[in-house]
């Protein structure tokens, strides 16, 4: 029996586009879309920024060396921050399971995109148990990140579901014997949940 549900956040509870922050960054260094796309996601600065390994002057330091640019880092962070686009249909699935299910979100994210987006999302507050790559200091689909949730949640794998966009993050919950669900749309996730017996008023 399913008890706890699980949520990644980017392109499931809210859709983001870094294409936006990185014509933002051009419009400071002028150095081209293309290019600081390669330069900062082509390298490991981002995925250490998401596991922790470095605070967030650093990756503003890092990412004005990179790209050229002169903006202070409130200005950064404020460009930074602005991808996200709100999923409403994931925000009422949310709410219709507060109460029935246990919750969980499950984020590969940095604390930027925490403290200035993710927790102010409407939803947040009905979270039982918040599990954050750079606070775990763990990258899905490494196997820690997913057993931080489930203790937070006190719940065995095989009583909780994990929704991700990433087929091979939903692959490592299944691989720990959580029920894996890649999130495609918003009906295949009703349908999915249906078929796990998940009820959804």
């Amino acid at each position: 029996m399913i008890r706890g549900v699980i949520f990644d956040f980017g392109n499931v509870i809210s859709a983001f586009d870094v294409g936006k922050f990185l014509r933002r960054l051009d419009g400071w260094s002028g150095a081209g879309v293309e290019t600081l796309r390669e330069r900062i996601y082509g390298s490991d600065l981002h995925s250490r920024y998401e596991r922790g390994d470095i605070p967030s002057e650093e990756f503003h330091r890092e990412i004005c060396r990179l790209s050229d640019a002169r903006v202070p880092a409130e200005e950064f962070a404020e460009g930074f921050t602005d991808i996200f686009t709100p999923l409403e249909s994931t925000h009422g699935l949310i709410r219709a399971l507060k109460g029935r299910y246990r919750l969980g979100l499950l984020s590969n994210t940095n604390e930027w995109h925490f403290e200035r987006y993710i927790r102010n999302v409407p939803v947040f507050p009905l979270f039982d148990a918040v599990t954050l790559s750079f606070e775990v200091r763990a990258l899905k689909p490494e196997p820690a990140i997913y057993r931080d949730a489930l203790r937070k949640l006190s719940l065995p794998p095989g009583e909780c579901v994990f929704i991700d966009d990433i087929p091979e993050y939903a692959d490592g919950a299944s691989a720990l014997g959580i029920r894996g669900i890649r999130f495609t749309g918003h009906d295949d996730l009703l349908r999915a949940l249906a078929d796990l017996r998940v009820s959804v008023p």
